[in-house]
């Protein structure tokens, strides 16, 4: 019973934080940050002062944002806090800054956070590959709240505008439209960016480095730009221009980007790309001068559209940004590369899923998990890919698009928990998938099946055998295969753990092919006879 008291233990700890979150954004919900940072090369230190647009939904006498304190010469300290020109008392203990302020329900007030400290993560301050300083924000899924005071959830969108000053020879780039660069000295520049729209934290970065830039093009209003270390210009400039035609058709099949322009940015993150909204960092060798990085480009830009513009609403709902990205570039790769590649990518992904569950068979919403990098696995990948993929074929191609295209319409700019996906589909097809979300997000594994098969008299025996424990409810497409090569299709509806079915044929089949065209996630063979 140990890992069940465990796995409770765990859920009761996600049910805690969820909730004290849940009754902070009761409290306050943040309208705008401005970020104003000042970089240096003789250390890791940043100052800052972060100026926090916040609006009171209730009476309160105190609230708390988000901010690792200093530990081990990491952290940050706290100089003050200011509004309206009068000081606010606060305390910074367990990476929380608790303002004691009396906020009126639907105020509006402005709170002046000066700080100073070296960040541990959160923001990668590093040389590139190439030996030079350079500054990337990396905030996924928390870690914004080690340089950046903020409410550091998803849930909690807000504009944001950066205000950074850096050595000249710094070129910065940050999330929105460019607003300003002045030289304040000989020595000092300073950069401003500035969104339009709002965006969550996990998305909210600014990068610093030297560039080469190139202006690629305009694509219905927003600018498509590269930015790339000079050392690697030509190949940086003719790897990333390919997003401006992946952009191109997620605008077309989609619909209306939702931010200022796309910056494609060499980078320092650790991820292999991440989606950072309206400028994407990218790893430092996916410049290769050989496109290599096609599919890690579409991910990425799918994102824009699913995971900052319409987001998942809590963390454990992340399959919403990271199996929609993972599928939308599927289907981009199927309609730029043919069928066959769709069914090579999802085959492989559908191995991928398979040997996951044989480590931790846990469901695609996993509210035990506490660390949330941990939520970037295999289901939250593959598997919710998968689950769009079996939402195609079940609802057919119109009513898939036409769900999809209403779900992100309903939540742009906003947040979404997997049951607002499931009342759009259901909404739009007319059916019922109470059963289909219940066994493939919220229910551990798959179908793993085997297949027996006799033939006497015209009639083709089939025995289905569900192996594992849960009982899944799916369609299994059958190809007959007859002695002349000729096929025929059968359909046949599996539900129970052994099942029986019959179908008439003239004469044996040469041999059976299970889901021959690819739409079921599922581990099966014929039973060997």
């Amino acid at each position: 019973m140990k890992h069940r008291i465990i796995a409770l233990s765990l859920f009761l700890c996600s049910a805690i934080y969820g909730q004290k979150h849940h009754e902070r954004l009761e409290k306050i919900d943040i309208q705008h940050y401005e970020f104003a940072l000042t970089l240096n090369d003789d250390n890791d230190n940043i100052q800052g002062v972060a100026k926090i647009n916040i609006k009171f939904n209730i009476d309160i006498t105190d609230f708390y944002l988000d901010l690792v304190n200093e530990v081990d010469d990491t952290g940050m300290n706290v100089d003050a806090v200011m509004v309206e020109g009068a000081r606010v008392s606060f305390s910074h203990q367990n990476d929380r800054l608790t303002l004691n302020f009396n906020g009126k329900s639907g105020e509006i007030k402005t709170f002046a956070i000066t700080y100073h400290g070296t960040p541990k993560t959160g923001l990668v301050i590093a040389e590139n590959k190439h030996g030079d300083r350079t500054f990337f924000g990396d905030n996924w899924p928390d870690r914004g709240r080690h340089w950046l005071p903020s409410v550091d959830h998803p849930s909690d969108k807000a504009t944001v505008e950066w205000v950074i000053t850096a050595p000249t020879y710094y070129q910065v780039v940050g999330n929105g439209r460019f607003v300003e660069r002045t030289n304040l000295s000989d020595d000092l520049t300073l950069s401003r960016w500035r969104t339009d729209v709002v965006i969550p934290t996990k998305v909210m970065v600014m990068g610093a480095a030297r560039f080469a830039v190139e202006e690629v093009g305009d694509l219905r209003g927003a600018p498509v730009s590269t930015w790339v270390y000079p050392q690697d210009r030509d190949k940086g400039f003719y790897d990333y221009r390919q997003a401006y035609t992946i952009l191109d058709w997620f605008i077309n099949n989609i619909g209306p980007y939702p931010y200022a322009k796309l910056a494609n940015v060499q980078s320092k993150t650790q991820f292999g790309g991440m989606e950072n909204a309206s400028n994407i960092f990218y790893f430092e060798n996916s410049v290769t001068g050989e496109r290599a990085f096609e599919g890690l480009i579409a991910h990425e830009i799918a994102h824009q559209w699913f995971g900052n513009s319409a987001s998942e609403a809590d963390w454990h709902h992340v399959w919403l940004s990271e199996g929609f990205a993972t599928y939308f570039t599927n289907v981009y790769m199927e309609k730029t590369h043919g069928r066959d590649r769709l069914v090579e990518m999802v085959k492989e992904q559908r191995d991928g899923v398979i040997a996951f569950s044989k480590k931790q068979m846990v469901p695609v919403v996993n509210t035990a998990v506490t660390d949330y990098m941990k939520l970037l696995n295999t289901n939250s990948y593959e598997k919710g890919g998968w689950v769009l993929h079996m939402l195609r074929k079940k609802a057919g191609d119109d009513l898939f698009w036409e769900a999809i295209r209403t779900y992100y319409k309903k939540f742009t700019l906003s947040n979404a928990y997997t049951e607002d996906l499931q009342q759009v589909f259901e909404s739009v097809s007319g059916m019922d998938l109470s059963t289909f979300f219940k066994q493939w997000i919220y229910t551990p594994g798959q179908p793993n099946i085997v297949v027996d098969k006799s033939y006497k008299k015209g009639v083709l025996n089939l025995l289905v055998i569900q192996e594992q424990d849960q009982i899944f409810d799916f369609p299994l497409e059958l190809d007959i295969v007859m002695k002349d090569g000729t096929k025929q299709r059968h359909t046949i509806q599996v539900n129970e753990k052994r099942q029986a079915f019959t179908l008439d044929l003239a004469e044996k089949p040469a041999t059976i092919v299970l889901d021959p065209d690819s739409w079921l996630l599922f581990e099966g063979k014929l039973a060997d006879n």
